[in-house]
């Protein structure tokens, strides 16, 4: 039931986006989404799936056991945020004559995320690697095998 009337408030909300896009633009920014939106899904799906896809097969290879299951975690969020600020990290959008527009420096604000995500994925490798050695000892077995 819940689910059936999200899926329908959705679909709401995506005919009325609908609505507001070809009644309030004009031919030319219409052309422009279209070809943004394409642009998009074909950046995704020849650009940024196969570059997840080869990271994700090199940490399999390469991370340990107990570091896999964080780098995703760390990969999946970083991935995500760094998507969504491409346009502040870009500077799309800023004006000589609006310097409201824009005014942070947002490539430092992404770095200090990268680097809380890097020690966030770090601790908790570390903390998966002890959990896993002392479940090892403790059915007798030897610690790094």
């Amino acid at each position: 039931m819940i689910r059936r009337l999200l899926g329908a408030l959705g679909a709401l909300l995506g005919l009325y986006g609908a609505w507001l896009l070809l009644s309030r633009q004009d031919l030319g920014q219409l052309v422009a989404a279209g070809t943004w939106l394409a642009g998009g899904v074909v950046l995704h799906d020849f650009v940024l799936a196969p570059v997840v896809l080869v990271v994700v097969a090199l940490g399999a290879r390469l991370l340990p056991g107990p570091a896999r299951a964080p780098a995703v975690v760390g990969l999946v969020v970083l991935g995500a945020t760094t998507l969504l600020a491409v346009p502040v990290l870009g500077r799309f959008g800023a004006r000589s004559d609006n310097a409201t527009l824009l005014d942070r420096d947002y490539t430092t604000g992404w770095l200090v995320l990268a680097a809380l995500v890097l020690a966030a994925v770090t601790v908790a490798s570390l903390v998966r690697w002890r959990t896993a050695r002392g479940e090892r000892s403790a059915r007798g077995l030897r610690p790094g095998r």
